[in-house]
């Protein structure tokens, strides 16, 4: 059962991969707009291909992936532990829930950090230089949702806990959405340089925890194909 958790964790590494260059030319897409800046140049107001593959080969963008495909593994522990009859301890309960409460500081950190961009408007983008302030965002709200969820779900069948929590996340990335996608147009339509970079990190938190929240899912479907293909295992 195992190999269909990696399977899981691989097909989403793998749906992030594809997604993240799209979105990120239809996100920064280049109308022709452009800023002037304080020395005089002329900046258009959008990406290219090279700025796409810049991205893919940054140190963040592969850590922000490790660090997902880290927590969808997780997420899994307790998933596979059912499927084998394997009784779930109260530490395989606990790692899905601190998963869980990181997905919510992303989602949190998300709205906050579109907000802020779409409120201040050029004068958010100091952010960008200080994300330690982010981190520090991400890390306190992982802190009170992993106590919620806990406090919650600490009595509840393993399997119904990680499908509440699955549920929790897949509506938290939509009121996300909702809340990144306007105020990102909103920046967009702005004549300054760098418009739309925190909303658009908004969307990207959104879309990967609501991907992120499929994964449970998508593994008992594995797993019970596989039990159906295999009724002596």
């Amino acid at each position: 059962m195992k190999r269909w958790a990696v399977l899981v964790v691989v097909l989403y590494l793998l749906a992030l991969l594809a997604l993240t260059g799209p979105l990120v030319m239809i996100g920064f897409y280049h109308s022709g707009q452009t800023v002037n800046l304080a020395n005089g140049a002329t900046v258009a107001l959008g990406v290219t291909k090279s700025d796409v593959m810049d991205l893919y080969s940054s140190w963040g963008f592969w850590g922000f992936l490790a660090v997902m495909g880290l927590g969808q593994a997780v997420m899994l522990l307790a998933p596979v532990s059912l499927s084998l009859q394997r009784p779930a301890t109260r530490r395989s309960v606990l790692w899905p829930v601190l998963a869980s409460g990181l997905m919510m500081g992303l989602l949190m950190a998300g709205a906050g950090v579109s907000l802020y961009e779409f409120i201040k408007g050029e004068g958010a983008l100091w952010l960008l230089d200080k994300l330690q302030y982010l981190l520090v965002v991400v890390i306190t709200v992982w802190a009170l949702w992993s106590y919620v969820f806990y406090k919650i779900y600490r009595g509840a069948p393993p399997g119904d806990a990680i499908a509440q929590q699955c549920r929790c996340l897949l509506s938290g990335s939509i009121l996300e959405l909702l809340v990144a996608v306007p105020t990102h147009i909103v920046a967009r339509s702005r004549d300054y340089c760098c418009a739309g970079y925190l909303t658009f990190l908004g969307i990207a938190f959104g879309v990967s925890v609501m991907l992120f929240s499929f994964g449970p899912g998508l593994y008992f479907l594995f797993a019970a194909r596989w039990k159906k293909l295999q009724p002596q295992v």
